[in-house]
């Protein structure tokens, strides 16, 4: 027992100094605004690239469209990050159909949630926020607006390939490796 205490030990000695060595955040709310600004440049850079007569287009007559999902990631975060930060507005994003618009809800919510992952300290990551699902720490609230946002994605990347459209992710990856 004692020699596999001294092995996890080890281990997780050699994976911080491993992760320190390649930039690895600060902290827990340093890595949380890190992941946060990650998803929210791939997610602008989506609701871009989809071409305005495209914002309609589903998977299948009974899935989110393309658009259905920006409004849905606007109309979220104003609710997750606006409780953090104590400004409860409704953007009515999931009610609007055109791509300037729904750009304009995606980014008032990104306001938003800047302010709640600005505020965000070290010191105040573990302070209980009011959530429609009760008191949680703010840091975890935020890192299910992380979670959320990421699944969100996922879903719009696979719609903007049913239109032959390399999504933001696999983009900047191809763009790193010398491809096109």
């Amino acid at each position: 027992m004692k020699f596999y205490s001294v092995l996890m030990t080890g281990v997780a000695l050699t994976a911080s100094l491993y992760g320190q060595g390649k930039g690895a955040p600060a902290d827990l709310a340093t890595d949380l605004k890190q992941n946060y600004q990650g998803g929210k440049t791939k997610i602008l850079a989506a609701a871009e690239q989809m071409p305005e007569d495209q914002y309609g287009f589903k998977a299948s007559p009974d899935s989110t469209s393309f658009g259905g999902w920006v409004g849905h990631v606007a109309d979220l975060q104003a609710q997750f990050c606006g409780g953090v930060i104590g400004e409860n507005k409704q953007l009515g994003a999931a009610q609007k159909t055109g791509k300037a618009d729904l750009i304009a809800a995606l980014k008032e919510s990104f306001t938003i949630c800047d302010k709640a992952y600005d505020g965000t300290t070290a010191a105040n990551a573990m302070e209980e926020v009011q959530t429609f699902r009760g008191p949680r720490p703010r840091a975890s609230w935020l890192w299910f607006n992380v979670a959320h946002n990421e699944e969100c994605y996922g879903s719009m990347a696979t719609l903007l390939r049913f239109k032959s459209i390399v999504p933001p992710s696999t983009a900047a990856r191809q763009k790193g490796k010398g491809k096109q």
